[in-house]
């Protein structure tokens, strides 16, 4: 075990002799090799890197050579030597390791370049349970382990963007500084622990390992936020290489740089959205606070919009929407008519990048496809020292088993309603209810603690709506209405007969079950149990 003293004794500047390569992703590469050999560093390289390295004219020593043993095993067996490995963690003014260095002809490694077998880009498109186990890599992370440890002497670089700065540093300090190699030090350790995290995962999820015993999640940086939800917060946005279309791999065509607000109120509106099948319908949600206050259905996607605006227009400025299907012009035109934060969409015409183009601080994203709202995945939440982890709520209505417990039946429209309102439901904060009318909210009622007041909210918001636009009765006359879980008394469900609904939709399990289907029959309403809850918080 090497002593702290010897640690404190290494040099603030380490002037990088020989240099080891091996890199998946070359990016960059050739350039920084070339920027090494005219800095006079010697370079010791593997495989395909050393290939790209001499076919651009530059000396390069293979591995091979320096250990003495060939690249084996398919690729698996090349670094993993006393020679590398002694190099990379060797302390230089230990004596004891100096003479080891010396009697079994190891030469110092000054500079580590690794980056990884790319593990999480085999598993996002889908290949075999084989190919996935050969894109583990193994003498990779042993190497940048052994370097970042190693650090008083050595540098490790996991990410082509920190090549710049060794390189000015190996021109105006004549080595590495110990500043720089902690600093890549900390990066390396981070990128073998999101590398470590993403094959466990991928390792349980193939098992049906549903709680293992370590459960680590790791991912890469995306941006750096000006802020939190709050400016007294600090935040990043990380992306896990999950194949979703989404916030986390969207392109955004233009607009503010987005905020930790954005980013989590966009994500909540483009999962909503993607419960509605665009071959079916063109439809709309519009979100604030993470919670929708309009979504809707249409014959066109400028009609869905319209519809959805109409149910909270209020609550709608300032807010992040979402569209299943590509911006069209018609639709950009309206909802350029007032405030808007974001625009996800799977894509967007010529005529709407124009339109939403002449607003320049809003954001306008694109994500070339829909998530599948039925896919399994996994949810976390960090709770004082601990997290929560459970797979995603990929329950969808129209796969359950609905069982209608009133004499009366829905008609066709309100079961059709009932369906939608059951999946906007699922994306509102709970207790949530939720009005539908002609395939669109009407009401929404989200985050109280009382099931009753989120009807009277979701009822009073639909009466603003309709004084807001002239009509002499709110919309809910007429409605269904959904509840996220069951009615634990008959007073919600009476809320809701009272504000106009004629259908009720909710997952059941009350011990009052009988009392309120009595008082639903006793109404004339028709009311069907899903038998699937959808709390969210």
């Amino acid at each position: 075990m090497t002593s702290a003293k010897s640690h404190m004794q290494a040099a603030d500047i380490q002037r990088v002799r020989r240099a080891l390569l091996s890199v998946s992703d070359k990016t960059g590469l050739v350039e920084f090799a070339r920027a090494l050999h005219g800095a006079g560093v010697e370079l010791v390289s593997t495989g395909g890197t050393a290939k790209a390295i001499k076919d651009a004219a530059l000396p390069v020593k293979d591995v091979a050579d320096l250990t003495g043993f060939p690249e084996m095993m398919d690729g698996r067996v090349k670094t993993l030597h006393p020679k590398v490995h002694g190099g990379l963690l060797a302390v230089r003014d230990d004596a004891d390791h100096a003479a080891a260095m010396k009697e079994h002809g190891i030469g110092g490694i000054d500079l580590l370049v690794v980056n990884l077998y790319p593990f999480e880009a085999t598993v996002a498109k889908g290949a075999a349970y084989d190919d996935c186990i050969e894109n583990i890599d193994i003498g990779g992370p042993a190497m940048i382990r052994a370097a970042a440890k190693n650090h008083a002497y050595v540098g490790v670089i996991v990410d082509a963007a920190d090549y710049a700065a060794v390189i000015e540093e190996l021109g105006a300090k004549g080595g590495t500084s110990l500043a720089l190699r902690r600093r890549l030090a900390q990066k390396a350790y981070a990128r073998t622990a999101a590398y470590d995290a993403a094959i466990s995962n991928w390792f349980a999820d193939a098992l049906g390992e549903t709680a293992p015993t370590y459960r680590a999640f790791g991912g890469s940086l995306r941006q750096t936020l000006r802020y939190g939800e709050n400016p007294h917060q600090i935040a990043s946005f990380y992306v896990t290489g999950e194949n979703r279309p989404g916030v986390s791999n969207a392109v955004q065509l233009q607009g503010k740089e987005l905020s930790y607000n954005n980013i989590n109120d966009t994500d909540a509106a483009f999962e909503l959205v993607a419960e509605f099948d665009p071959v079916l319908a063109p439809a709309i949600a519009i979100i604030k606070h993470a919670n929708p206050c309009g979504v809707a259905t249409g014959a066109t996607l400028a009609d869905a919009y319209r519809k959805a605006l109409a149910c909270d227009p209020v609550s709608a400025f300032g807010g992040i929407i979402a569209s299943n299907l590509p911006l069209d012009g018609e639709t950009a035109e309206e909802i350029a008519r007032i405030f808007t934060e974001v625009i996800i969409a799977p894509d967007a015409d010529e005529d709407a990048r124009r339109i939403i183009g002449a607003k320049k601080n809003l954001r306008l994203l694109i994500t070339g496809g829909l998530p599948d709202a039925g896919t399994p995945g996994l949810n976390f939440k960090a709770v004082a020292g601990g997290m929560l982890v459970q797979s995603r709520d990929n329950g969808r209505v129209d796969t359950l088993d609905l069982k209608v417990v009133t004499k009366r039946a829905p008609t066709a429209q309100e079961m059709a309603d009932l369906k939608f309102a059951f999946r906007v439901c699922k994306h509102v904060k709970s207790n949530a209810i939720i009005y539908v009318k002609n395939g669109a909210t009407v009401g929404i009622g989200a985050g109280q603690m009382s099931r009753v007041d989120s009807a009277r909210i979701a009822a009073r918001k639909a009466q603003d709506a309709a004084e807001a636009a002239g009509e002499k009765t709110p919309a809910t006359i007429g409605s269904v209405v959904a509840s996220d879980a069951f009615f634990p008394f008959a007073d919600g469900l009476l809320s809701a007969a009272e504000a106009g609904a004629t259908a009720v939709i909710q997952p059941g399990g009350s011990m009052r079950d009988e009392e309120v289907i009595a008082a639903a029959d006793e109404k004339g309403l028709a009311m069907v149990m899903t038998g699937m809850r959808h709390f969210r918080h």
